[in-house]
């Protein structure tokens, strides 16, 4: 993978004097990343209900898709077939594909797990299938991201100490076979950190990591059911013993809130489905906290979704309309609210690079405090 730097580099742009949080820029082979930033989820390979178009318009700079569920439909194979994913989907801005290992995880009654390779049964139709940290990497590689994940073991909150050290030695070992399948220069690996909520394998999973870290690193194994506090303190663990030439990106983690507490421990990336399925049932993102939709309250409510927003749901329709469509069961509801959410955080994320920049970070979060409410 040495050819590798050449089409990824990172560096700091600045430090925050306030708080010690950074700015940077993230280049890929399909474009400049500035960070921190926030990436809408596209599991299937589309943001639920938001054309390309509308990604670009919200200030979207990379966007996730999911490797299981790719692989199993349409499959990779195709995909290659079609130019890749980026052609696929009509998107020509940086896409990083998770390794499928979240999957495994959260469908464990569909899984067996070994050092070898995870077997599981398709959601779809209970058909067999298996991966092993080659093939991991193969999918990966027939689907063409710019950034591409380490399969991994992650353990939910409240797993035993000794479970979760068997999990960090099988992704140290089959982040080596990842490593060593991976010879695409146009495909970034990052490892994966794991280890609970325990400090000590927190540290001896990035012991593992570290040789392994040439352009990005990523967190894994948290926003897995444990308190938000726990989340900080793991983060505050690992913060200064991070590479600070590389990317950090935290996985899975998407709420208004710990994107700014990420962003003061030292977290670069983020992503998370929340934004988009609490919008499809009708809750939005802002500036004063959520508001569900729905309720009754805003049957007169000719105001916008949040004064604050800039984006095309806020610009045009009121809360009144808004609680009409999906009390009609109208998609245009699903879809206007999606666009609003993903913009609050694209946004906010804005709001906090230019708070970096001028070194008011703390500031910044304090008056961000003030106004929302969880």
């Amino acid at each position: 993978m040495e050819n590798n730097q050449q089409e990824f580099t990172f560096f700091t742009t600045h430090i925050c004097k306030q708080s010690g949080a950074r700015t940077g820029v993230f280049k890929t082979p399909h474009g400049e990343i500035q960070t921190p930033i926030y990436m809408p989820v596209g599991t299937q390979a589309t943001v639920k209900s938001l054309t390309p178009e509308d990604l670009e318009e919200i200030g979207a700079q990379i966007i996730l898709s999911n490797t299981y569920h790719l692989y199993l439909r349409p499959t990779s194979t195709l995909i290659e077939k079609a130019g890749g994913l980026h052609t696929f989907m009509h998107w020509n801005k940086p896409i990083l594909t998770d390794s499928g290992g979240f999957q495994v995880f959260s469908l464990s009654d569909f899984r067996k797990i070994d050092d070898d390779k995870v077997e599981f049964k398709s959601h779809l139709n209970g058909e067999k299938h298996f991966f092993t940290p080659e093939k991991c990497v193969k999918v990966q590689n027939e689907l063409g991201s710019d950034i591409i994940m380490q399969l991994d073991e992650c353990t939910e909150f409240g797993t035993s100490y000794e479970q979760s050290k068997l999990a960090v030695e099988r992704t140290a070992k089959w982040l080596k076979r990842c490593f060593d399948a991976q010879k695409n220069p146009k495909q970034m690996l990052f490892p994966i950190v794991q280890g609970n909520v325990f400090n000590d394998l927190r540290e001896l999973s990035l012991n593992y990591a570290l040789p392994y870290v040439k352009c990005g690193i990523a967190i894994g194994g948290l926003s897995v059911g444990e308190p938000k506090e726990k989340m900080y303190e793991v983060l505050d663990f690992l913060k200064d013993k991070l590479p600070k030439s590389s990317p950090h990106y935290l996985m899975g983690v998407g709420s208004p809130d710990c994107l700014i507490e990420g962003v003061l421990r030292g977290v670069d990336m983020f992503d998370c489905v929340l934004a988009t399925r609490i919008a499809r049932n009708g809750t939005a993102f802002t500036s004063h906290g959520k508001v569900i939709i729905k309720n009754a309250s805003y049957k007169e409510d000719f105001s916008p979704l949040d004064n604050e927003c800039d984006c095309e749901c806020c610009k045009n329709y009121s809360r009144a309309y808004l609680r009409h469509l999906f009390n009609t069961g109208e998609i245009l509801g699903a879809r206007l609210v999606s666009k609003h959410n993903l913009r609050f955080l694209l946004k906010l994320m804005e709001d906090v690079r230019k708070a970096i920049n001028e070194d008011r970070f703390l500031d910044f979060r304090n008056e961000f405090y003030k106004k929302y409410k969880d």
